[in-house]
């Protein structure tokens, strides 16, 4: 079983690592399903606050999926931990705007606060994910900070109230620790977090799509050619002051696709006209599938690690058992606390979150081009 992390002890010289990813419900995929022996730690996606108050008011149906998916791992071997995650992506406005107005002041944090401590101890969580995509400015950093300090001190003492282990901590967050691709730039605020936080799971994909003209891989580990890609965006999160063992290197479930413009030009940076199959994007269980039937094309791209398909005007960019375990070992070699997949519900038969498990790890012979 694994111990019961606090922030402190997260510090300590060998924090027990993490083997993670997120669940988000679907009717396909019981919580029962998962497969416990591959991952120490599994996340509930996702419950949002109400507008206005800023607690979690539970319908009967969200109020049922919780207590599936913290009773069906409970009896699971071996036991994981689980994980309440607040929030979400897509880039979804309205609930930015509720995390901005929820940090705003001490009395709509505290709101915030006590409720998610309630939920996760009503249903047997054993720790909370702020999933905030994300902080808009300067100052909603800032304030992310001020919710971190006032969060991690509520939860330690409802732990001594209750004489309960103190609930973990952790938050979802960019693949770079300043946001240098946006008009607005500012800073995640490192010294709270690496103070506050059990550890931060760093959003490690999403790079390319088809938001973009330019097929490019989902979530290449480096890049010759820009600064989009992982190796970059840990090293500044440990330049900034975050410790590698408060961090957790996100790993794709899912490719990106694209509709090339011409068939003929299939290679990383071709031109595309929109969306491929499944609207831009596919489970890995589902492309496995399309690449297979339609017999397309797969390259490795040994520039970025990374994988893509290709068959007619169809193009798919996503990560494979091999890019999978060059990571993995990436963030083994590099002292990182573990990884998170995003999301498990995606995988076929456990292919890929197996590679965790892997004993000899496959390390890429450019990996020591981080310490450079």
């Amino acid at each position: 079983m694994i111990a019961t992390e606090s922030a402190a002890e997260s510090s300590s010289e060998n924090p027990p690592a993490v083997k993670s990813g997120y669940y988000p419900p679907t009717d396909d995929f019981p919580p029962s399903a998962i497969n416990t022996s591959f991952f120490t730690h599994v996340y509930y996606a996702f419950l949002v606050p109400r507008n206005v108050t800023f607690k979690f008011e539970l319908s009967n149906e969200t109020t049922l999926l919780l207590s599936n998916f913290t009773t069906a791992l409970r009896h699971k071997t071996p036991q994981v931990k689980t994980l309440l995650s607040i929030g979400g992506g897509g880039g979804d406005k309205a609930l930015s705007d509720i995390f901005a107005s929820m940090v705003s002041n001490p009395s709509s944090r505290s709101n915030f606060i006590d409720s998610a401590i309630e939920v996760a101890r009503k249903f047997g969580f054993d720790g909370l994910d702020l999933d905030w995509e994300y902080p808009e400015s300067p100052k909603e950093m800032k304030a992310l900070g001020h919710l971190l300090k006032q969060w991690r001190r509520e939860i330690k003492k409802e732990a001594q109230a209750t004489n309960r282990p103190p609930l973990l901590l952790t938050a979802a967050v960019y693949f770079s620790a300043e946001f240098f691709l946006d008009p607005v730039i500012r800073t995640y605020p490192i010294k709270y977090m690496e103070k506050y936080l059990d550890w931060a799971n760093v959003m490690c994909f999403d790079y390319h799509g088809a938001w973009s003209n330019i097929t490019g891989p989902n979530a290449p580990l480096f890049d010759p050619n820009s600064n989009v890609n992982s190796v970059y965006g840990l090293r500044s999160w440990i330049n900034g002051g975050m410790s590698p063992s408060k961090l957790v290197m996100g790993l794709p479930l899912y490719g990106r696709t694209w509709e090339l413009k011409d068939p003929k030009e299939n290679g990383i940076g071709s031109i595309a006209i929109g969306p491929g199959p499944g609207g831009g994007a596919l489970g890995f269980n589902e492309l496995e599938i399309l690449n297979k039937v339609s017999s397309a094309t797969v390259v490795y791209d040994a520039d970025t690690v990374s994988v893509y398909s290709f068959n007619g005007s169809s193009w798919i960019a996503f990560d494979d058992t091999c890019t999978t375990t060059s990571k993995i070992g990436f963030a083994q070699a590099l002292g990182l606390r573990g990884y998170f997949f995003w999301a498990i519900v995606h995988d076929s038969n456990w292919k890929i979150s197996a590679q965790g498990n892997v004993t000899s790890p496959n390390y890429h012979p450019r990996l020591v081009f981080f310490q450079s």
